[in-house]
């Protein structure tokens, strides 16, 4: 392969881009935006994170407040995906669904619809209860869900936009915890697949591409961290890395070794 031939591959590994609906994104790491220490904070994280798309919980933004966090999100760099954190049941979250439209300008939402706030457990017949209603009206549903293949392949024959299985509880940091269940998902999957929660480091990030997920979805991963900044922008790193490694497709695991030289002389 030519030089040119190199250069020409590397830039379509590159530049291969996300679809979500009619949204086009070249950064394949969705950032949230809460549990930031201030506004401040939070402009930085976005910056050094790479992200196209920003997350906003609606029900979380004070817009009484005479600064509140949708002033420090510049709508001309960022996509800004609304999403229903917080809710418990199909109405809120439709109704919070419906105020995203206004604010995003875009028929786009996350659902999230939780069963009780000690596990923040998704709620699957709820989930299924408000999809239905928002495709109804004209939504672009991003559906967060568990992990299991079953209710992520429902999820997706019903109409969903893409997929969002939680890689762990929201918050907890744990990473991926059942490598197999997100296999069988994408195995079945025809719309992308994106770990949503879960996530505290930058292996995290790098192992749901490696298996295969179209994008990942995190917060309190760079958040919560010690450095805020520096772990946006390590995410960024581990989501490239991460994905680069599953277009190349990496080596099979072998029990015994095999020589990386010849074995005969010259």
């Amino acid at each position: 392969m030519t030089q040119a031939n190199v250069s020409s591959t590397n830039s379509q590994i590159e530049e291969e881009p996300l679809k979500i609906g009619d949204i086009t994104l070249h950064s394949r790491l969705i950032v949230g935006t809460g549990k930031y220490k201030s506004f401040e904070e939070t402009e930085q994280a976005l910056a050094e994170s790479g992200t196209e798309m920003v997350t906003v919980a609606l029900r979380r933004v004070d817009f009484a407040a005479e600064d509140h966090l949708l002033n420090h999100i510049d709508p001309k760099k960022y996509i800004i995906l609304p999403n229903t954190a917080g809710c418990y049941n199909a109405d809120d979250a439709v109704r919070v669904a419906r105020l995203g439209r206004e604010v995003g300008n875009s028929n786009l939402v996350k659902l999230e619809v939780l069963a009780d706030p000690d596990t923040l457990l998704p709620d699957p017949v709820e989930t299924l209860k408000a999809l239905k209603i928002l495709l109804w009206e004209g939504f672009k549903v991003m559906t967060y869900t568990s992990d299991d293949p079953v209710m992520a392949k429902r999820l997706e024959d019903e109409g969903s936009t893409c997929v969002m299985p939680a890689g762990a509880p929201i918050g907890s940091g744990q990473g991926i915890l059942n490598a197999n269940n997100i296999r069988i998902i994408l195995e079945r999957a025809r719309v992308p697949i994106i770990v949503d929660a879960g996530v505290g480091t930058a292996t995290d990030v790098s192992r749901a591409f490696e298996l295969g997920c179209q994008a990942v979805l995190l917060n309190t991963g760079i958040a919560g961290a010690k450095d805020p900044i520096r772990m946006a922008r390590a995410m960024k790193h581990a989501a490239l890395a991460g994905r680069n490694a599953f277009l190349a497709g990496r080596i099979p695991k072998k029990l015994y070794a095999t020589a990386s030289s010849p074995q005969m002389d010259f």
